[in-house]
């Protein structure tokens, strides 16, 4: 039995979608079953609840062999390591309570960068992944920026054809699809054949800068949009005006500030670690339906 948290996560949908595929049992733990696909609630064991409880985690890893565990960040949370490692420390006692033998997270770039311990939302998810670590066998996914983050600027795309973010116009990083984190997570998840503690890197196939993301948008959406750079501060003030705590709006900030310090840069992209879906493609797939659909 494979159990998979956030089942209804951009990640975790694409998890569950391949295990399913591959004919594995599956038990999702989901806080409103409705949210999942017929097809899917039709194929799976449900344990209905937040994978923040105890008693909710004790249910799902009962004769688990393998979980995947992805932690969403608690807006409400009045600090990231409050969110991360505190919310999963209750899985990390089912896990060992229930002998759980593999678990395959989802973590972040920096481990050993001179900006992992003031990375904000990293360094807590550096340090939730030690705490698994000591009870199982972990996989960490080590994750740069989400593509799929640009669906949260669909309104500003539209409305201003600008593409905001924090980092210089021409300063390239890696990007990810979650679909490729999903894919990566679900291999894992079906071999089980490793031992220990590793970091998985996901780097995604090409850095590139804001200004590449933006003129592969515009050639894809049809009309122009730009990247503009914007403070970290007014990031932070946004985060807060979303509902944030002030911790968690200042980890986001921390976390912004870390990448522009180079917690993403120090991995080098091999064959190994390169995942397939280009941004262009994303764009087609993904982002030209979502602003088609904003636009209606």
């Amino acid at each position: 039995m494979i159990v998979v948290t956030a089942p209804t996560a951009k990640i975790g949908r694409h998890v569950v979608e391949r295990l399913l595929d591959a004919d594995q049992p599956v038990r999702v733990v989901v806080r409103d079953p409705r949210r999942l696909s017929p097809a899917v609630r039709d194929r799976v064991e449900i344990v209905q609840g937040s994978h923040r409880y105890a008693a909710v985690v004790d249910k799902a890893f009962a004769g688990a062999d393998a979980v995947f565990w992805l932690m969403p960040g608690d807006l409400r949370a009045p600090d990231a390591m409050t969110s991360y490692v505190e919310g999963s420390r209750p899985g990390v006692e089912a896990v060992a309570a229930h002998g759980v033998r593999h678990v395959v997270g989802v973590s972040a770039l920096g481990r050993g960068t001179a900006a992992a311990d003031r990375a904000g939302h990293v360094t807590a998810s550096l340090a939730m992944d030690d705490l698994f670590a000591t009870v199982t066998n972990y996989r960490s996914l080590a994750n740069p920026t989400f593509m799929d983050n640009t669906l949260r600027d669909i309104r500003t795309i539209l409305d201003d054809g600008v593409l905001p973010g924090p980092l210089a116009p021409d300063r390239k990083l890696p990007l990810v699809a979650t679909r490729d984190i999903g894919a990566a997570a679900a291999r894992l998840l079906l071999d089980r054949s490793w031992t220990g503690f590793a970091e998985i890197p996901v780097l995604g196939p090409e850095d590139l800068s804001g200004n590449d993301t933006a003129a592969v948008i515009t050639d894809v959406l049809g009309f122009p949009v730009r990247y503009v750079q914007v403070e970290v501060a007014s990031m932070e003030a946004a985060m807060l005006s979303f509902g944030a705590s002030p911790g968690m709006a200042r980890a986001m900030a921390d976390m912004a500030l870390a990448k522009i310090d180079g917690l993403d840069e120090g991995v080098v992209r091999t064959a190994g670690n390169s995942t397939p879906t280009t941004f262009r493609q994303w764009c087609t797939e993904v982002l030209r339906p979502a602003v088609d659909a904003a636009r209606s």
